[in-house]
Formats: C-alpha cells, sequence, structure tokens
C-alpha cells in the first residue's frame, strides 16, 4: 500500500498537524497491537482541560461542566469506561479493570450527577463491572438509574425517551445519540437483573428511533427529530451521531441473542446494513468518514470513523453484516490508527456536539482530543485484536 498524506482542516480553515499514513495495521503484530491499546487507555486516564477552554457553562452561566477531563461524570467519560471495559474483556489486563473500579469509587464519593440520558453512559460498564465482581453496593446504582430511564426521564410523543442533557430539557426531541447513552445501559441492566421489562422497552426506543431518525433516501440517520415542529433540525447526516447507531445495533442485539429468524433482529440488521451500505459509498480515501458523511467539504472526522469500524467490524464477525463490508471496516481502521500521535492520544476529534440548526453549525465544531476519542478508538483496535483469536 502506497503511503498517502493525510491533511485535516480545522472548522477555522487552520491545518491541523498532518499525518503520514505509515501504519499499517496487517504488519503489526498481536503484541504491538495491544501496546497501541494500553498506550491509548494510558492516555485517556490522563486527559485534562488545562485551559478550561472546552468547559461548557450552564444555562445559569454559573457552573462550567468538564466533559474533557477523565475525572468527570459525563457521556464523554461514560463511553471512555466501556471502552476500557471491552479492552479488559479481551486481554483481562489487571490495571485496565484498575483504572475502571477507581472511577466510579472516585466518582460515588464525590456523589452523583443529575440524572439525564447522557449522564446515564457509564451505567453501562457499571453493569458488566457488577456482573464481574459481585459487588453488592454496584447493585442499588444500576437500579436507581434504570428506574429513572423507565419512569422519571421526560418522554416525547409516542413515548420516545427524550434526550433531556445537563444543559437544557430538549423538549420533544428524539436524538439518535440516545440510544447508546441510556438505552444500551436499560437493556444491560434488564438482562442482568432480569427485569424483562426494561428489554422490551429498549427494544421499543430502538423501532421509535427508527421510524423518525432514518433517513429513507440514503439509509443514513439525521441527528434529531422534534414533535413540537415535526422537523430534522438542520437535516444533518452527523457523523458521530451515525457512529453511536452502527455502534449499539451490534451491542444490542449481541446482549439478547434473538434467534437469527426473530423479526426484530431481522429489521435491526437490515437497518444496520442500509446504514453501512451507505458508508462505503462515502468512505474517503484515507478510510476516513467526513463529519457530514454526504459533505466532502466538511472535515475528516476521526471518532466517528472509529466508531464506524469498530460497529462495521463487530457486525461482521457476528454475522449481522456481510461479509463485503469487512474492508470497509479495516480501512477505516487504518485511517484512525494512523492520527494516534506518538503519546497515544487521538487526534482530529469534534469536541460534544449538541443539536444543530444547520449544517454549518456541524462544520464548525472544533476539534481537540476527548475520551470517547480515545475510547472508540479502542473499541476498533480491540475489534482488531479479536482477528488473532
Amino acid at each position: 500500500m502506497a503511503d498517502i498524506l493525510a491533511i485535516f482542516t480545522d472548522p477555522n480553515g487552520v491545518k491541523n498537524t498532518p499525518f503520514e499514513i505509515t501504519t499499517h495495521l496487517s504488519d503489526m503484530s498481536i503484541d504491538e497491537t495491544q501496546a497501541l491499546a494500553l498506550k491509548l487507555v494510558d492516555s485517556l486516564v490522563h486527559l485534562k482541560d488545562e485551559s478550561g477552554s472546552f468547559r461548557v457553562p450552564l444555562p445559569n452561566g454559573g457552573f462550567k461542566v468538564d466533559s474533557k477531563s477523565w475525572n468527570n461524570w459525563e457521556w464523554t467519560q461514560g463511553v471512555g469506561l466501556y471502552g476500557m471495559w471491552v479492552l479488559f474483556e479481551i486481554t483481562g489486563d489487571e490495571s485496565v479493570l484498575g483504572h475502571i473500579k477507581d472511577w466510579f469509587a472516585f466518582q460515588f464519593k464525590k456523589g452523583t450527577p443529575t440524572k439525564n440520558v447522557n449522564s446515564m453512559a457509564p451505567m453501562l460498564t457499571l453493569a458488566y463491572l457488577y456482573e464481574h465482581t459481585g459487588e453488592i453496593k454496584y447493585k442499588a446504582y444500576l437500579e436507581s438509574w434504570a428506574e429513572f430511564i423507565m419512569h422519571g426521564i421526560p418522554r416525547t410523543v409516542e413515548r420516545g425517551i427524550q434526550h433531556i442533557t445537563f444543559r437544557q430539557a430538549n423538549e420533544q426531541q428524539l436524538w439518535d445519540d440516545t440510544l447508546m447513552m441510556s438505552v444500551l445501559p436499560l437493556a444491560k441492566i434488564g438482562v442482568l437483573l432480569n427485569r424483562p421489562e426494561y428489554v422490551e422497552e429498549a427494544k421499543r426506543q430502538f423501532l421509535i428511533h427508527i421510524k423518525y431518525l432514518v433517513d429513507r433516501r440514503t439509509g443514513l440517520w439525521f441527528h434529531g427529530w422534534t414533535f413540537l415542529e415535526r422537523h430534522h433540525f438542520g437535516e444533518a447526516l452527523w457523523g458521530r451521531g451515525n457512529s453511536w447507531v452502527t455502534i449499539a445495533i451490534p451491542e444490542f442485539l449481541e446482549l439478547l441473542q434473538l434467534p437469527a429468524d426473530d423479526n426484530l433482529r431481522v429489521f435491526l440488521e437490515s437497518t444496520l446494513e442500509q446504514q453501512v451500505a451507505a458508508l462505503k459509498k462515502y468512505q474517503s480515501p484515507s478510510g476516513l468518514w467526513h463529519t457530514l458523511i454526504d459533505d466532502a467539504d466538511s472535515y475528516l472526522e476521526v471518532s466517528a470513523s472509529a466508531g464506524f469500524s469498530y460497529g462495521i467490524l463487530k457486525g461482521v464477525r457476528l454475522g449481522y453484516l456481510s461479509e463485503e463490508y469487512r474492508e470497509v471496516g479495516m480501512k477505516g481502521l487504518e485511517g484512525v490508527v494512523n492520527n494516534v500521535n506518538e503519546k497515544g492520544v487521538v487526534e482530529n476529534v469534534s469536541f460534544g456536539t449538541p443539536m444543530g440548526a444547520d449544517k454549518e453549525f456541524y462544520r464548525k465544531i472544533r476539534l481537540t482530543a476527548m475520551p470517547y476519542g480515545q475510547a472508540m478508538t479502542l473499541l476498533s483496535v480491540v475489534e482488531r485484536l479479536r482477528q488473532y483469536l
């Protein structure tokens, strides 16, 4: 494979440090791949917003939420935890498990934050941690947070989960992020604690989100839907929002272990395949995808690309996607790995992105290292490790 010079441009027109595509996954041994995974973890747990420039103020203009630094509780860290858990599952590395345990111990001592769609994200990893350790103290947290999603969170028309965040209520809005941040944890807790009503609710949430967020023209997903004005906001086919779906569907199907002829499984598989067929069409020569998937003038974005690579490769491995898509996933993963710097920091990751009223909003989101960039890259690297088994 010839080396490619990949140049990425930030939303303000300033070129980021170019990355020369010289790392080829086919040349990496299992030990080298695992070393890369551990380097990603080390950088993840040391992430900090030293300048404070990425802290997001609450609507009252007071306290600012730090979603970039590791020792805080938001969806960004929640995805980070899950990336580490998946690595622990395949390696049994106790240092990785220690990072997870330490994070929860620190947060529980500090006190849990306000419950919302995004702050639910760490509960997915906590459910796996409880299953692994049997630590009874974890169970009460799982029950409390799952009950909030079942009965306490605001609902939209047709009883969709309203995407309420720490900043705003987002009245009558569905976002594609919700499936990853709240619905997967609810399903896992339902299976783990034998609460079938949680699992059934998770199934219904997948269906209602598909009903209102899938773009029938492309098979890709819109970022959000409002029942108040009944539209898709800026009609953005946003990369990372789509990647949550590419991750969530294989995770959900693996969790439920539905038979191959189960109608929900067939429906979710076809939904995933339609999306991935479109992703194949829009994949750039570098292997990455643009932050607006169908807009080649928007910047190439690494966290979405990592999520796509992971979901595609896992979907192929588990038989949810046809074998023809393996090459798409591997090409994407190679592009992602070549955006990891020498310190193990994943570059060219877009900052946390609320709902945009137009497509220009997404083009202007700043690029920085984030916990989910580390974690989504870690997920895709772990999927590569599975190919050695």
